[in-house]
């Protein structure tokens, strides 16, 4: 995690503010930059040898007894922080990859702040995962240690901030993109770093701030948007995941939150039952449903939503509602192929990543000018203009030679009621190549009639575009961030998925 130096000077000018907010207690910056100091002299241990290592994986500390909770209870925000080990060996780790795997958000950016700090990459990796796909994963992208039970160690003095470079290989995240398939991004750290003061800009948040990242931080938006709030020296608010119960009580706090756009009007309606100092919400993703900018403005709420990708970083940002330009230090180009509607978006900038770990192939492709794309694909752009997405290139439905944009047919589907959220994929057909096929999230309610779906796709839809085939099923699976898992949508379709029902 590429803000160890940044905790430790927070640690240092303000000792006694609070840094992370979990469900099990706090830390303050002193705190967390105390335990932070103890894991690194402890994973540096298990990288030289100098610690042996677990029975079946190199981690810092066995599970808890079944007789006590899975995360030790937090410090108190008072306790003072031990002091006595010396520092770690801060050249111990370079070069390694550290795997994390921990469903406590705060022990997890303990272990990847260590790793940091140790000059080890972490890797986030998602504790979901069963044994299978975890060695699975494991074996496609070796790892030098894998942390999978909370560090442990005791608290020591932080040592003095280090000079790292800008190039280091400072984060690694998987992205599964819409195959299912995990690829382990790795970024330097500049690529996050010096992105920060542009977002501090853009949304207003500084040290004074309470930060709602409401998801997994497995996930490279709600962990950036972590590392973005410690770097900053305000507050994470960190639930660990999508709450609804819990989302009330967080935003009594809450003065800022990172969300995916079809979160935001849960949180908007949350606001009507509560008292919040709710002022910026940062969304990252796809478009914004419609009329929610609108609301939040009349609950005193500032959207900045974004366009990016984990392998790209930002790329494009609508601060004003305007739309979609270029994010500070960004160069976009829309490059399409002739006689075509849309085209590949492809970036230039210090934020894209350095590709994916041990060779392994996905969406992203770049050319000798240093230009990225992940396959998105867009209306004909020029610089200057509003950026008009219409979705991801490796979703495309090829259907009786026509190209069809998934997000084109939910967003008019969507407009119909009683629709909640909606997929759109291909079906194969043997004459056509595929054909497009909707699968409806009912959550237990009875979806529209087929032929009220029907009519609105004959009327705000062209004939290529209207699907042939019609699902429902009581929930989508999502990904970690929130968002439907088109990919396995798919997969669920092509198996014969006895729990979509076909609407007749």
């Amino acid at each position: 995690m590429p803000v160890s130096a940044h905790v430790l000077r927070h640690a240092a000018d303000r000792p006694h503010h609070p840094a992370v907010r979990g469900r099990s207690g706090e830390l303050s910056y002193a705190e967390l930059a105390g335990r932070v100091a103890g894991a690194a002299r402890h994973l540096a241990d298990l990288l030289t040898g100098a610690a042996p290592p677990g029975p079946d994986r190199l981690t810092a500390a066995a599970p808890p007894p079944p007789d006590r909770p899975a995360t030790p209870p937090l410090s108190p925000p008072d306790r003072p922080t031990a002091t006595a080990p010396p520092p770690p060996d801060l050249r111990a780790g370079r070069g390694a990859v550290v795997a994390v795997s921990l469903d406590d958000p705060v022990e997890l950016l303990v272990a990847v702040l260590a790793a940091d700090l140790a000059g080890a990459t972490p890797l986030v990796c998602d504790p979901a995962w069963g044994p299978e796909q975890r060695a699975r994963v494991m074996r496609a992208v070796p790892v030098d240690a894998f942390v999978d039970a909370p560090l442990s160690a005791p608290a020591v003095s932080p040592p003095p901030p280090r000079a790292a470079a800008p190039d280091d290989p400072a984060w690694a995240c998987f992205s599964s993109g819409s195959t299912g398939r995990p690829r382990a991004v790795v970024r330097t750290r500049a690529s996050w770093t010096a992105s920060f003061p542009h977002l501090d800009r853009l949304t207003g948040i500084g040290p004074g701030d309470v930060v709602l990242i409401p998801g997994p931080l497995v996930s490279s938006l709600y962990a950036f948007a972590a590392v973005h709030t410690l770097a900053t020296g305000a507050t994470a608010l960190l639930p660990g995941r999508w709450s609804p119960a819990g989302l009330t009580a967080d935003l009594a706090l809450a003065t800022a939150v990172h969300l995916v756009p079809h979160r935001l009007p849960a949180v908007l309606d949350a606001l009507g039952r509560t008292a919040s100092p709710l002022r910026t919400a940062v969304i990252g993703g796809a478009a914004l449903p419609d009329g929610a900018r609108e609301r939040a403005a009349a609950a005193g709420v500032h959207v900045v939503a974004y366009y990016g990708a984990t392998e790209l970083s930002f790329v494009a940002v609508d601060a004003d509602g305007s739309g979609l330009r270029p994010f500070p230090g960004v160069d976009i180009e829309v490059r399409t192929p002739p006689g075509q509607r849309l085209g590949e978006v492809w970036a230039r900038s210090p934020w894209l990543s350095q590709g994916y770990l041990a060779g392994a192939t996905g969406p992203l492709r770049t050319d000798d000018a240093g230009w990225m794309t992940v396959g998105d694909l867009a209306e004909p752009y020029r610089p200057g203009e509003v950026l008009r997405l219409r979705g991801r290139g490796d979703g495309a439905i090829q259907t009786g030679g026509a190209t069809v944009v998934p997000e084109d047919v939910e967003e008019v589907l969507r407009s119909v009621p009683g629709v909640g959220d909606i997929v759109v994929v291909g079906s194969p057909h043997p004459y056509l190549g595929s054909v497009v096929t909707a699968v409806l999230e009912t959550r237990d309610a009875t979806p529209p009639p087929r032929a009220r779906l029907e009519a609105a796709a004959r009327s705000g839809l062209d004939t290529a575009q209207r699907p042939r085939r019609w699902y429902a099923v009581p929930e989508l699976p999502r990904t970690p961030t929130g968002k439907p898992a088109r990919g396995l949508v798919a997969t669920r379709l092509a198996d014969g998925d006895p729990g979509l029902r076909r609407l007749g």
